[in-house]
């Protein structure tokens, strides 16, 4: 199983997620209004381009039909005009004159034509049928091809008309002589490529011609204007091509021919969101920097007392000194109050384990004093052994728990002996060799008794093995040397000591002088020379009289 993340990175994931989700949903917010602004934008700029060139196309009609009305007073054109009109309703024209008259009515046309550089430049006759015409697109306007114009009606207008050959825009005046009209002069742009061309140029904008529905002529691709013009309306409205949606505004409407302008609320959404993206980018890059500080000091402000609380529990753990208390914070009431509360449940704890203990010490101490008790000669025998091998420890700078080990385990070290009979113990003379046997059992059968209790285990060396020696002839192993753990060396040392300075019935109490000597004389072989030395070092001994507090130590008068 994996192990958690650790706070710090739950908390700068949970501070840049956040910040994550609020850009991505500001990018998102971005990128609909832009997308809806440029919508509007673009309508707007259609509808100002519109205005705009209708303006500019009223002012350019009034220019050209003031031009083609002062070229429609061309007296040699009308006069030629006039008489071919008049010659032609006799049968009997001469063709040299009709050829004549028609050329005279060509050249000046071409003459005019040179003069307006239009597209086509055309003469009708009376009945709207082309007399002749001139210019790059004259072959688009054959001879005798009927144009329905509003001949007889005003003497200047404006229109667009369907040839065959394509769709031209024109502008014409009526050739008025002798007060008849003999027909009328038309020059004509084609609805072309190069004219949708020059339409967006100066609207700005993409171009659509259509001639009854059919596309003619664009600045965009064919598919596009097909399915942009698939619907005619007049209306301003969005309509889409594809994956791309286009505002499309009506730019002239006149008979059979729409002209649309139109503009890609895509690309200019793209553009909106291009420049968005960049201030976006400006902007992130920045929240991300203030959110990285912003989330590293919240996560180490939040973090940082929790592991040093972690960190204090870890070493109270590991030392098992319940003794420490948890600082405060300072930072969170909440923590405060967590270290607070694990300080009092600490406190309580080691309240109970010290009252556990006591009772355990208690126990420990009437059970050696009743073991004591059975003899009168041992009587306080294991207080001694206990108090001893604490000053031996302490000369030894051994830490405090093994201090704690060698007060109980000096206390408890005979226990074994509550096996043994009273035949054996208050014996007043030697023992036989098979009562010594008997008596060597007691290290095992205490070790045996402590093992029923964990919270004795820590003891049961000294007790099992406090009787070895480092030559290996003690009991109940043989162990040599360091096989034999320190605090049974200790013991072992105490429990001599002791045994030299009491009373037995067999043998009256020697000095702490003379146990000194023999143990001395033991060392390395029956006692470990450090714990001897220890021993001596410890015991405040003089040639007279032992300090106060060796004699209450040793509970009898120093000889």
């Amino acid at each position: 199983m994996r192990p958690p993340p650790k706070l710090i990175a739950r908390t700068l994931t949970a501070a840049f997620g956040t910040a994550v989700v609020i850009l991505s949903i500001v990018f998102a917010v971005l990128m609909v209004d832009a997308r809806s602004r440029a919508r509007a934008a673009e309508t707007e700029k259609l509808g100002v381009a519109g205005r705009v060139f209708t303006a500019l196309e009223a002012r350019r009609q009034q220019e050209q039909l003031t031009t083609i009305a002062t070229l429609a007073e061309n007296l040699t054109l009308k006069a030629a005009l006039d008489t071919y009109v008049a010659e032609r309703q006799f049968a009997d024209m001469p063709a040299d004159q009709e050829t004549s008259l028609r050329d005279t009515v060509i050249l000046e046309a071409e003459k005019l034509a040179e003069l307006t550089r239009a597209n086509v430049l055309a003469i009708l006759d009376a009945d709207g049928n082309v007399f002749a015409s001139a210019g790059p697109a004259r072959d688009r306007w054959p001879r005798g091809a009927r144009i329905a114009l509003p001949i007889g009606g005003p003497s200047t207008f404006y229109d667009i008309v369907s040839l065959p050959a394509g769709a031209f825009r024109i502008a014409g005046a009526a050739l008025r002589f002798d007060d008849r009209d003999v027909g009328a002069l038309v020059i004509g742009t084609s609805l072309d490529a190069n004219y949708a061309r020059e339409l967006s140029s100066l609207a700005s904008a993409d171009v659509i011609i259509t001639v009854d529905g059919d596309v003619v002529a664009s600045t965009v691709t064919e598919r596009i204007a097909a399915d942009l013009v698939s619907t005619d309306s007049n209306t301003d409205e969005t309509r889409s091509s594809g994956c791309e949606e286009y505002a499309i505004r009506t730019l002239i409407a006149s008979g059979p021919a729409r002209i649309y302008t139109l503009a890609s609320i895509d690309a200019a959404a793209g553009t909106a969101t291009r420049d968005a993206l960049t201030a976006l980018g400006a902007v992130a890059f920045g929240a991300f920097l203030l959110s990285a500080l912003g989330s590293f000091w919240l996560a180490r402000s939040l973090t940082d007392p929790i592991d040093r609380l972690s960190s204090e529990v870890a070493v109270m753990t590991a030392s098992r000194d319940l003794r420490r208390r948890l600082p405060a914070s300072g930072t969170s009431r909440e923590l405060d109050a967590l270290a607070g509360a694990f300080n009092e449940l600490v406190e309580g704890l080691t309240a109970a384990e010290a009252d556990t203990r006591a009772a355990y010490v208690g126990a420990i101490r009437a059970l050696a004093a009743t073991l004591d008790a059975r003899d009168p000669y041992t009587a306080g025998h294991s207080e001694r052994v206990s108090a001893l091998s604490v000053l031996m420890g302490r000369q030894m700078n051994l830490p405090e728990a093994d201090l704690d080990v060698l007060r109980l385990g000096g206390l408890l070290h005979d226990i074994g002996k509550i096996g043994i009979t009273d035949k054996i113990l208050r014996k007043p003379g030697p023992l036989t060799d098979h009562e010594y046997e008997q008596l060597k059992r007691h290290p095992a059968v205490g070790a045996h008794i402590l093992r029923q209790v964990p919270f004795l285990a820590p003891h049961i060396p000294i007790v099992e093995l406090h009787h070895e020696r480092p030559d290996g002839r003690g009991y109940p192993f043989g162990l040599r040397g360091d096989e034999i753990p320190a605090a049974a060396r200790i013991a072992h040392v105490a429990d001599a000591f002791d045994a030299i300075t009491s009373a037995r019935a067999y043998r009256p109490a020697r000095g702490p002088a003379e146990a000194i000597l023999e143990l001395q004389r033991g060392a390395g072989t029956e006692f470990n020379p450090e714990s001897v030395e220890a021993l001596i070092a410890a015991l405040p001994l003089s040639t007279s009289a032992p300090e106060p507090a060796l004699q209450e130590l040793l509970g009898r008068r120093a000889v």
